[in-house]
């Protein structure tokens, strides 16, 4: 089959103008919808006693909400146009999917981290997530307006010079890129951004198994055991369980029911390498783990397995539901979420986590496979004054176009429809200030709703006092 050229693919590019005009990324869109009953068609088949936890932990402030509500702004972008340039897309790309983690290599790294809602779609949607994240979370922090702007301009103008770049790289050239905190120091525009990166560094190398095991396990017997800390972890058949009776999982009534056939398929989802690998560790107890904001609710577990010198593996896995990109933009089935995840992850990092996979678990769900830790770290932001929070945004739209490129393989259709100009930086700036305004909107009804009694919210602090003698 003949390949396109260089100069045709970039008349493809600016083509993709007469469809979706550069200008035209600034209008949020109709935005006349309940975002009530889109969180409570997301809430829809998560743990019962769990559910209040998650809208406890959105009420926190706008910018928690946005985390939690990809479903709210992947609805509104799709009654929106966009452009024909469709490719992988994160699907939930907030500042806060972005972070550090080593590679199988043990090189630190900086890329996406996190993949749940990835599916085909848009490219310009991910940028829109990013770019309106920053100016909730800039409102959030009390910058200035000015600031928040300068936010989505170095972002987006990062990802548009990266793009550019990226256009002018072989194949194997965009699959070897990668991020590396080396670079990042090398990038950094301020003496204090180089510090934090380099502290960073120091913290992740903290960030092991090994240092994880007596925080969160103890011997008993001749095995170890996870510690119930409800209501962030807790065993699903133990006192400290958060499942109904009446839950499926709960009637098991053995996490060895709940494992077993799962781990089985797991492990023939890995590379005969990973197989042999995972075979050496022997798996000790298994626990509900409670995580992040919009996942709250979902079924995830941790699963501790050791070696034979009594190293740890700690595994996550967790439950992978339709993708809220997938509900609005009409693309195939996934043969199976967990699938869908993994080879999502995978095309879209520069190195992913050497034991990701899938299965099915008890009653047809579906997972997906990641270790739990492994000198993974995130954004403080609420540390970062409005400078370090820009030298972030930059960093992040760095990151996406990378993942852009070598997932989608159109760096040089993308460059040669966003061009040289600020053109289309600008209109996402209006997009991402008319966006916030939106979120503000939702989050009144939200939090409305809850101090009404129409929603139930529960703090960490207050689940957890139930489970206090």
């Amino acid at each position: 089959m003949k390949s396109s050229t260089i100069a045709e693919r970039e008349a493809a590019g600016r083509a993709a103008r007469e469809h979706s005009k550069r200008s035209s990324h600034r209008v949020a869109g109709d935005l006349h919808r309940d975002p009530l009953a889109l969180l409570a068609s997301s809430s829809e088949g998560r743990v019962e006693r769990l559910v209040p936890l998650r809208y406890g932990r959105m009420a926190a402030s706008p910018f928690a909400f946005f985390r939690g509500s990809a479903i709210v702004q992947a609805h509104d972008l799709g009654r929106v146009p966009h452009t024909e340039l469709i490719q992988p897309v994160c699907g939930d790309c907030h500042l806060m999917n972005f972070g550090g983690f080593a590679t199988p290599e043990r090189q630190l790294i900086f890329d996406l981290n996190d993949f749940d809602e990835v599916s085909a779609g848009p490219f310009e949607w991910d940028l829109k997530r990013l770019v309106a994240s920053f100016v909730v979370a800039a409102r959030h922090l009390r910058f200035s307006r000015g600031a928040a702007h300068d936010m989505v301009m170095a972002a987006v103008t990062q990802y548009r010079d990266r793009i550019a770049q990226y256009a002018e790289y072989g194949a194997l050239d965009l699959w070897y890129e990668r991020i590396t905190f080396d670079r990042m120091i090398d990038a950094a525009l301020t003496p204090e951004g180089r510090r934090r990166i380099r502290r960073g560094m120091e913290k992740a190398a903290t960030r092991t198994h090994e240092n994880m095991l007596d925080k969160i396990a103890g011997r008993v017997g001749d095995r170890y055991e996870l510690r119930d800390m409800p209501p962030g972890l807790f065993h699903v058949h133990g006192a400290g369980s958060l499942f109904m009776p009446e839950d499926d999982w709960f009637k098991t009534r053995d996490w060895h029911k709940l494992i077993d056939g799962m781990y089985t398929e797991y492990q023939k989802s890995l590379p005969p390498d990973r197989r042999a690998l995972l075979a050496q560790f022997v798996p000790q107890d298994l626990a509900f783990k409670v995580v992040g904001v919009g996942s709250v609710g979902t079924r995830c577990l941790v699963l501790l397995a050791i070696d034979a010198l009594g190293k740890p593996l700690f595994l996550q896995l967790k439950e992978a539901g339709r993708s809220v990109v997938a509900r609005y933009f009409k693309s195939p089935a996934p043969r199976h979420e967990g699938e869908r995840v993994v080879r999502g992850q995978q095309l879209l990092q520069a190195a992913s986590d050497m034991f990701l996979g899938w299965a099915t678990g008890p009653h047809g769900r579906q997972f997906y496979v990641r270790q739990l830790l492994d000198m993974k770290l995130s954004a403080n932001i609420e540390l970062m004054d409005a400078e370090l929070l820009t030298g972030y945004a930059r960093l992040c739209g760095w990151a996406l176009a990378r993942a852009h490129a070598k997932a989608g393989g159109q760096a040089v259709e993308i460059g040669a429809y966003i061009g040289r100009s600020d053109q289309f930086a600008e209109a996402l700036a209006e997009y991402a200030a008319a966006y916030a305004d939106q979120v503000e909107r939702d989050y009144d009804v939200f939090v409305a709703a809850c101090r009404s009694g129409k929603l139930e919210a529960r703090s960490d602090e207050d689940l957890a006092a139930d489970f206090r003698v």
